[in-house]
């Protein structure tokens, strides 16, 4: 049977969502590929990384090879992203489309919420695409909405990122001060990195704007790799054959700046930098933090769980009787093996469609103001 997301029963809840790379789908690729292994399983980029990884210096090559095609059709695309040219592209945009939507309903809760004090919500996010950045700026752009979308960073030209400034509220308040109100924001936390992260020194520089040499010079380490990435896309072929490939590479050349990214590995999902690798588990902290508040929520999309440190502090969590998590799961395979995730557990419900669950469907169906609601909140704003 289909579950249902009500809005109307989360308005004063602490509210908390993560964002996975299912919902930039049609922008970016996700990890999921073609090639299965031998017992016909359908493979990741995080199943194959894992599975070179732990062969040791036999798999060496065959790891560094995925990692390029990784970084081919994943990195790089998102990092040189033209956020202005998708008007012309209607899958494109359609995608963006669907973050704004997200973004209004989001807005659409914290006005409704009573407590004029607490009007935020944290969205938490293993995209490093910059979507959601993009998109709040529209909406803020076009003056329909009056809210804050706290990235963790301070600055002016050179903004730095911080965890305490999560912790930061901003109230307007009448000429003569004789009101004030808390503005609606969204905190935006990147758990995974984010291609605006430049390390300088012992801190994190954010510049949405920015186009980082490195990622020049991890291309140019790259060989060309067609006939690697042809098999990995290729349902007909196995991991066996992946590792017959041989092309010559240099290794040390592409992991010397491959490792000066700004993002999370798909592999044991780590940094490799000690920078990003503290913010990561003050992140971390922050959401453990979150779910262990009173009437806390979870509400996730395109998210897999395929990290261990975020699935096993989110089961950490659910001891907390008054968490509620809301699962969006793509498919019933999805369903399947999340169920089995979170078996014991009865305050998880799972999101899902008859058919599949994109995007659209979660916006139109789970997630919007526009759903036929039983009730709204009295002298709530519309």
């Amino acid at each position: 049977m289909e579950s249902k997301l009500k809005l109307s029963e989360i308005y004063d809840k602490n509210i908390n969502f993560i964002i996975g790379s299912g919902a930039s789908f049609g922008l970016f690729p996700v990890l999921q590929v073609p090639i299965k292994d031998e017992k016909d399983t359908q493979q990741t980029i995080e199943t194959l990384a894992t599975y070179f990884e732990n062969k040791g210096d036999s798999g060496q090559k065959s790891k560094t090879l995925l990692f390029m095609h990784y970084y081919k059709t994943c990195i790089e695309p998102i990092l040189n992203f033209d956020f202005e040219a998708v008007n012309g592209d209607a899958t494109k945009k359609a995608v963006l489309d669907n973050y704004e939507k997200f973004i209004r309903t989001i807005l659409y809760i914290l006005r409704n919420k009573k407590n004029d004090d607490r009007k935020s919500c944290n969205l938490f996010t293993t995209n490093y695409d910059g979507c959601l950045a993009h998109v709040s700026d529209s909406v803020i752009k076009n003056g329909e909405a009056d809210f804050i979308l706290n990235d963790g960073a301070r600055g002016f030209f050179r903004r730095y990122l911080a965890a305490k400034n999560y912790n930061a509220y901003t109230k307007q308040s009448g000429t003569f001060e004789r009101y004030s109100t808390q503005i609606p924001q969204i905190n935006l936390i990147p758990l995974h990195g984010s291609g605006a992260w430049i390390k300088e020194g012992d801190v994190i520089r954010v510049d949405y704007a920015q186009k980082d040499e490195l990622t020049k010079k991890c291309s140019d380490a790259i060989p060309d790799i067609k006939l690697f990435s042809d098999c990995l896309n290729d349902s007909s072929k196995n991991i066996s054959d992946l590792e017959k490939i041989d092309i010559e590479i240099s290794s040390s050349k592409f992991w010397e700046e491959y490792n000066k990214l700004p993002i999370v590995n798909p592999t044991k999902w780590k940094f490799y930098e000690t920078v990003f690798e503290e913010h990561y588990y003050q992140m971390l902290r922050y959401l453990s933090y979150e779910l262990e508040k009173p009437n806390a929520v979870l509400i996730t999309f395109g998210f897999s769980f395929a990290d261990e440190h975020i699935l096993n502090l989110v089961k950490r969590s659910l001891a907390n009787p008054k968490l509620q998590l809301f699962v969006s799961c793509f498919n019933q395979t999805e369903v399947d093996l999340l169920s089995q995730k979170f078996s014991k557990f009865p305050n998880v419900t799972f999101l899902t469609d008859p058919v599949s669950l994109d995007f659209t469907k979660f916006n139109e169906e789970h997630f919007t103001k526009e759903k036929k609601e039983s009730s709204t909140p009295a002298g709530s704003a519309t």
